[in-house]
This record gives C-alpha cells, sequence and structure tokens, in this order.
C-alpha cells in the first residue's frame, strides 16, 4: 500500500493556516484527530473522519488557537504533540522560548514552561507508565526535562555542546531518549542515572583511524537536526545538514551502513520525518525540498517522491490504522497521501475475467503458500 501512495485528489484538508506549516501530530488512541503548528504561532486542530459518507470530502478544522487567542504562541511553533494517553491534552513549543500544556476542551494552557532561548523541539515519550517528563531541545546544549506531574523543570541532561535540534523518546524502553545537536552529536541517555549519557554515536563505528579526532563521535559532518525511532525502538534514524540519514541499532549504537544516498537537508532548524508502522518493509518518509522521499528503511532504497506541494515541506506524519500519510508545507497546505485505489469495475465483468495487472497490487492478496516461493 506504502509504494502506491498518491496525492488524494478526493480529499482535502480545510485550509485555516496563513503561513507556513511546521509540524504535524496524529492522536494514537483514536488515530482520528491531528494538530498543526505555523509559523505565525497558530495551531489547529482537524478531524480526519469522513462525516458526510462521500468520496470527496474534506477534513475539517474543529478548532484553533488563532493570533486573536489570548494564549497564542508569539513565535513560530516548531512541534505539537499529543498527550500518548488520551485526547484530553496536548502540547506545543514555539520559538517564543516556552512549552504550553493544553486543556483541549477549553483550549486553554493548564501549564506554560519557559526557557532561556528558542524550543526546537520537544517529545513525551509513547510508552512510559511510571513518568511524566517532557524532553525538550533548546538553544541551550542542556537538554531540559519537564515534570507534568508536578509542572517544574525536574532535572537536566549535559553533554551536548550546542544547540539541541531533536529530541526522541524510544518507544520501547520508557527511560531512555535520543537527542540530537548542531555539535553533530547524537547522544542516548537514560534518564534515571546521574551520569544520564549512555553513549554518543559514532557514524564510523569507533574505527579511528578513518576520522581525525576531532570526528570521532560524531553521528553527521554536519548539524544533526532530525531523529526518529522505527515503530518497534530497535532501531534509530538521524539526518543532517551533511545531506546524509544513518540508520543505527538503538541498543548497540552501532551504524548499520545503510547507504541511502543524498538526503537533501538545509533547514536551518529541526525536520520532522517519520517511518511507517504496521507494513513490511518499513518506509521513512523523509522532506526533501518541496517533495517527500520515501525511502526502505533497511535497504536504503529511494523508492518514490511525492510532489504535490508547491514550497519546502517541513514535516509528515503517518496515520497507520489506513497506511495513510498527512504533510505539511511552507505552502500552507496540508496534503494527505494514501494509497491508490484500483478503478471500479462494470458490474457485468467479474473480477475473475480479468487480467491481474488491472489489480493495483496495493490491495492483492499477499498471501502465498512455501510450494510457490521455491
Amino acid at each position: 500500500r506504502v509504494l502506491s501512495l498518491e496525492l488524494n485528489k478526493d480529499r482535502d484538508v480545510e485550509r485555516i493556516h496563513g503561513s507556513g506549516i511546521n509540524t504535524l501530530d496524529i492522536e494514537p488512541v483514536e488515530g482520528r484527530y491531528m494538530l498543526s503548528g505555523g509559523s505565525d504561532g497558530v495551531i489547529v486542530l482537524y478531524d480526519l473522519e469522513n462525516w458526510s459518507r462521500k468520496p470527496s470530502y474534506t477534513c475539517k478544522a474543529l478548532y484553533s488557537v488563532g493570533r486573536s487567542h489570548p494564549a497564542v504562541h508569539r513565535y513560530s511553533v516548531e512541534t505539537v504533540q499529543w498527550y500518548p494517553h488520551d485526547t484530553g491534552m496536548f502540547t506545543s513549543s514555539s520559538f517564543d522560548k516556552t512549552l504550553k500544556i493544553w486543556d483541549t476542551n477549553t483550549l486553554q494552557p493548564a501549564e506554560v514552561f519557559h526557557f532561556e532561548g528558542t524550543v526546537y523541539s520537544h517529545h513525551m515519550s509513547p510508552v512510559a507508565t511510571k513518568h511524566c517528563l517532557i524532553a525538550v531541545g533548546t538553544k541551550s546544549p542542556k537538554v531540559q526535562l519537564c515534570d507534568l506531574k508536578s509542572g517544574s523543570s525536574s532535572h537536566i541532561l549535559q553533554g551536548h555542546r550546542q544547540e539541541v535540534l531533536a529530541v526522541s523518546w524510544s518507544p520501547r524502553h520508557e527511560y531512555v531518549l535520543a537527542t540530537a545537536s548542531a555539535d553533530s552529536r547524537v547522544k542516548l541517555w537514560d534518564v534515571r542515572r546521574a551520569s544520564a549519557c549512555l553513549s554518543t554515536l559514532d557514524q564510523h563505528n569507533g574505527e579511528k583511524s578513518k576520522a581525525s579526532s576531532e570526528a570521532a563521535n560524531t553521528a553527521h559532518n554536519g548539524r544533526v537536526n532530525g531523529l526518529c525511532y522505527t515503530s518497534d525502538g530497535l532501531h534509530l534514524l538521524t539526518i543532517g545538514t551533511d545531506d546524509r540519514m544513518h540508520l543505527w541499532n538503538s541498543s548497540t549504537g552501532e551504524n548499520t551502513l545503510v547507504n541511502y544516498g543524498k538526503v537533501c537537508n538545509e533547514s536551518r532548524k529541526g525536520v520532522k520525518f517519520t517511518v511507517s508502522c504496521g507494513c513490511n518493509p518499513e518506509f521513512a518518509f523523509v522532506p526533501y525540498g518541496s517533495t517527500i522521499a520515501v525511502y526502505t528503511v533497511f535497504t536504503g532504497e529511494l523508492i518514490t517522491m511525492l510532489r504535490g506541494h508547491y514550497s519546502t515541506v517541513n514535516c509528515c506524519v503517518f496515520q497507520p490504522d489506513f497506511q495513510e500519510l498527512y504533510s505539511g508545507s511552507k505552502d500552507c497546505n496540508i496534503l494527505a497521501w494514501i494509497p491508490a485505489l484500483r478503478e471500479p469495475l462494470p458490474d457485468d465483468i467479474s473480477e475473475k475475467s480479468l487480467p491481474q495487472q488491472h489489480l493495483n497490487p496495493a490491495y492483492e492478496d499477499a498471501w502465498s503458500s512455501s510450494d510457490n516461493e521455491g
């Protein structure tokens, strides 16, 4: 299904944003509500459900925190995220140096955390049951952990030398956090430990002879501005301004050396890319100029480029229940990409009599018995 993703001509997402869209998130409980954050500080909440029951429909914006809202972010919203366990709460962070915890029902902030510098990224663990920590990457090299329970900034992870552009909790271990920085480094932390840093990923896998001492323990030869775990948490993808993407074994910290070719990345801030969930093989969806590049995660093959935006794509998010992709761009549009369906057949032709190629392979029965494999 993913191999046949195409721009969905039957589905529009209501156009509310008057400026570029930086971040999208679909809540994991029902997979129905989507948040978007714009570079003018506006946040919009959409319902992706088709209420019209017609094939062509528009995903409606239910609410927005617009420019006139008293609690609107003053500058660009860089990250939005739903509370992982229910839709009653969501979070947003912004270049206005704040992280806000919103009550979805009242659209008022229940809590506001203030930082000394621009906030590039924040993330709540999708699996944590024993902690409520929000990891925050800011202009400071120190990674901040904010505790939702106490409402205070609980502790700090020190080790990076420059601003932290992306943060992501492991979907497998609730205390493990990955952070990416402009210092070319990616660090893995266990937040329970006093010396929290577990490892600093090294693109050369410790072969010092190949790298000068300065380049040792760097994940990229440039700023690292994107991080994404595979859905099982066993691997971590990183992208950097060296136009490279690397796949790491998240338990050993080893660079798997998968070659994705040139992954164009000129962003000065965090890039929000994503991976598929529930398909085999797994795919990575990476903003690439005004397109989205689709790679196979484990072989590095560039499968296709999704074209439809008029300007730089800033973010994409995957909806696993329907294997759909949504993307947000500087062109103010959110586009929906879905597997292409085959043409409907006239009633008098049975499917059996048709040559097989009329079926989109995405919708074919993938079952096979071992007899015809050998």
